[in-house]
């Protein structure tokens, strides 16, 4: 594989961006994800720091991927939706100020969306669309899209709420090992959303005896096939970054680089 769309997380590598940094270019890696919860604030980044990160990005030859919004809760969570609305308005904006195209989080529980024959949809899935059409709307607006993860939720759950949204309001995340946890063949799911995926993240796990319970592990140990993950993605034209992590934290830059030769052998 071409190492030229790897990317990795800058929090996997250095709770110091710059040292982040200087360890994502000696992976030979030419991307990373910058994470807006723990590593960088969007309301705490000026334009004289938004020029610093550039010129850091440019003295090692990367650019960034990605920028991480994981949030606690999801899109149809009514708890503090209005805080949760406004930091990922800001997390988007900040990804277009560093170059990259999509922010990544999570949709939370997608609800079951309306049949023909209910009169009333179900409160929390005209929730979830209406957030999705504000998000998508800012999206279009500033330049970055959000992009959720297909993991936790299924692809299938995916293809109903990008149905209910105007076209390119929001793209996928693919999560090859989170999808096998949970059940989903990731390969099948790279058919299913082709077309809407907007980031790829390469990692592995062993499933468990029931949906949810299995366990990450590092890439190329485990129970994703990632040849055919891979091939299918090849076949469906995506030719987006590939994000890597670490399955165990402290395993760090080692896990990474074991995971780029992984990658480099496919």
């Amino acid at each position: 594989m071409d190492t030229s769309r790897l990317s990795v997380a800058t929090t996997a590598l250095s709770p110091d961006l710059r040292t982040a940094l200087k360890r994502a270019r000696e992976l030979g890696v030419r991307g990373v994800e910058i994470d807006a919860r723990g590593g960088l604030d969007p309301e705490q980044v000026s334009q004289t720091g938004l020029r610093q990160i550039r010129k850091w990005l440019d003295d090692e030859g990367l650019m960034v991927s990605a920028v991480a919004f994981r949030t606690r809760g999801g899109y149809a969570d009514a708890d503090r939706l209005e805080n949760r609305i406004a930091a990922t308005k800001r997390a988007l904006e900040l990804a277009h100020n560093l170059g990259a195209a999509v922010v990544l989080n999570h949709l939370g529980d997608v609800p079951p969306s309306p049949s023909d024959q209910e009169a009333e949809p179900d409160p929390q899935w005209r929730l979830l669309i209406d957030v999705l059409t504000d998000l998508g709307a800012w999206s279009h607006r500033v330049g970055a899209t959000l992009c959720a993860e297909a993991g936790r939720a299924g692809p299938d759950d995916l293809v109903r709420v990008m149905a209910s949204l105007t076209e390119g309001s929001l793209t996928c995340d693919l999560v090859t090992g989170a999808l096998l946890v949970h059940r989903h063949d990731p390969a099948e799911a790279v058919e299913k959303l082709a077309g809407h995926i907007g980031y790829v993240h390469a990692t592995d796990a062993v499933a468990g005896s029931f949906a949810g319970r299995g366990r990450a592990v590092a890439l190329g140990t485990g129970h994703v096939d990632l040849a055919a993950v891979f091939g299918t993605l090849e076949e469906r034209g995506y030719r987006g970054w590939i994000g890597l992590e670490p399955a165990d934290p402290r395993g760090g830059v080692g896990e990474l680089a074991a995971a780029v030769q992984v990658l480099q052998e496919l």
